[in-house]
């Protein structure tokens, strides 16, 4: 069963007009983060930081997880795939769940 997920704030970076189908994408856990302990946060080659996980019901897109639905089932890093680049989101699905420690 494939996981999927939102990616949310895109706006808030470099937009999302230059995503397209089949980019990928890396997970990074942001425990850190000050406004969300379930923070992830999304990052593209070349780029940084391009957005985060959504996780409010009003940012997630169809039968995506949320960042808290899908905190525990990756590691520190993981990668995902994008699907679909829509006004309300980029749907993604996720490839790999990482490890502990990767990237770190």
């Amino acid at each position: 069963m494939k996981i999927y997920f939102t990616i949310a704030g895109t706006k808030h970076h470099h937009g999302q007009e230059f995503l397209e189908k089949g980019m990928t994408v890396r997970l990074e856990k942001e425990p850190d983060n000050e406004y969300d302990r379930e923070a992830i946060k999304i990052m593209l080659d070349g780029l940084g930081l391009i957005g985060y996980v959504a996780n409010s019901p009003y940012t997630v897109v169809g039968e995506s997880h949320s960042a808290g639905r899908l905190y525990d089932k990756i590691g520190d890093t993981a990668e995902g795939t994008v699907l679909y680049v829509l006004d309300k989101g980029v749907l993604c699905f996720l490839e790999t769940k990482g490890s502990a420690g990767a990237g770190a």
